[in-house]
């Protein structure tokens, strides 16, 4: 029975990438194709079997250690699996978005933990990709080619995530220097990264706008001054290196400046456009896990003599689930196929982080109560599963974040005209 159920939910997304397929041929169609290319069914299909064959195993002592995957981390840059966006010129396999989306899923599936310690790098390969110098993109993306490193993106401080004007690290111009001081927090990375992309105040002007008074530099993690703090202990995604890193007096030479003062603000938020399909398609990929686990269970699990999936309660619950899943990779697909075609995504690469966010928290949710006491109990996957998605509402910009990006989004619209044709 659960090999039959699989089968058909694969017939189901068969189904779906032929029709979209038909339209995008029909003469009729301006829309996006979402049928996979065959380069892109080869890279799903290899990083399914790397994450089946290489996290899951290994998943359930990275969460109960807190152990970083590094090893995984190796094995995953050994087969081409790592650095997947970085242009050809520079090394990397120069892949689009939609396809790094589909490696993130996959890898989300088998333990969310260790997706965002390998997909974190790409966050921050992404301001230099965006505004880093040709010398820029050679010295530091060429070392995550080079050697299995990574990279950590630093904005968040202990007291502004979400506002940004609330940033107090400072660099400070000093002849062919910048003097960097202030502290980090939240930083996926934070203790292995080889190189920091930081955000700091440049414009001493309290008053300044935000689009003029940041700038981005990329710091390496021998400079004097970079000090990582302790490994914290979150409820979910454990494997996850997340520290504080202080800054004190660190010297960074000029050359480091991405974009020129004053345009840190722009990279950071063109770097969440891009990287915010690959949230969402990460909160797909533990939706679609929980999915699989409450069918196989509520296939195998007995009530009044049949399978609890045969009581309507819990067939409208499996229902509602593969809604939201199904709902959440359409919306991350889009956003993605926008990236990949040159247009702003900011509106739906919101809606894609926001929707798949909530959505997999709501069916991690689910899914406990479906398992029922043993939804509980850390021998069975839901537990896990349930503390791994709720980092999704908030990193990247949380859930409230998100609906504020929406709505002006939507007032912008409203004024130039544009309502109803996105």
């Amino acid at each position: 029975m659960a090999y039959k159920c699989v089968r058909q939910l694969n017939l189901f997304k068969r189904h779906v990438n032929r029709t979209f397929q038909t339209r995008q041929q029909s003469p009729i169609s301006t829309g996006p194709n979402f049928a996979l290319s065959d380069d892109q069914k080869n890279i799903q299909e290899m990083a399914r079997k790397f994450a089946r064959n290489e996290i899951i195993p290994v998943a359930p002592h990275h969460d109960r250690t807190g152990e970083y995957p590094a090893d995984i981390i190796k094995k995953a840059w050994e087969i081409g699996l790592l650095n997947l966006n970085i242009p050809t010129e520079y090394g990397g396999a120069g892949l689009d978005c939609l396809t790094g989306c589909l490696v993130g899923e996959e890898f989300a599936y088998a333990c969310s933990g260790i997706e965002t310690a390998l997909m974190i790098t790409d966050v921050a390969q992404l301001p230099l990709m965006l505004a880093g110098s040709d010398a820029q993109k050679r010295k530091y993306l060429g070392r995550l080619v080079e050697e299995p490193l990574v990279g950590a993106y630093c904005a968040t401080e202990p007291g502004a995530g979400s506002d940004v004007n609330g940033i107090k690290t400072k660099a400070e111009r000093k002849g062919d220097e910048y003097i960097l001081n202030g502290q980090k927090m939240w930083i996926t990375n934070g203790g292995v990264a080889n190189w920091y992309f930081v955000l700091a105040r440049t414009n001493p002007d309290p008053k300044a706008p935000a689009s003029k008074a940041f700038s981005g530099f990329i710091v390496e993690r021998d400079f004097p001054g970079v000090i990582p703090g302790r490994k914290e202990i979150n409820m979910g995604q454990r494997a996850s290196d997340t520290r504080g890193i202080t800054f004190e007096d660190v010297r960074i030479p000029k050359e480091n400046l991405l974009c020129g003062e004053g345009a840190g603000f722009r990279i950071a938020m063109q770097t969440f456009d891009k990287s915010r399909p690959n949230v969402a398609a990460g909160a797909c990929g533990v939706a679609q896990r929980c999915l699989d686990e409450s069918v196989k269970y509520a296939l195998e699990r007995k009530t009044f003599g049949v399978p609890i999936a045969q009581h309507q309660s819990v067939s409208n619950m499996l229902a509602d689930m593969a809604i939201g899943v199904e709902t959440s990779r359409l919306a991350y697909m889009l956003a993605a196929w926008q990236t990949d075609n040159g247009q702003r995504n900011s509106y739906t690469a919101s809606i894609a982080k926001c929707y798949a966010a909530d959505t997999a928290n709501k069916i991690v949710a689910d899914g406990v109560q479906i398992f029922g006491g043993n939804g509980f109990n850390s021998e069975y996957p839901m537990e896990k599963l349930m503390r791994d998605a709720k980092i999704y509402q908030i990193y990247e910009g949380t859930s409230q974040i998100q609906r504020i990006v929406i709505s002006r989004c939507l007032m912008e619209m409203a004024k130039s005209g544009e309502m109803g044709r996105q």
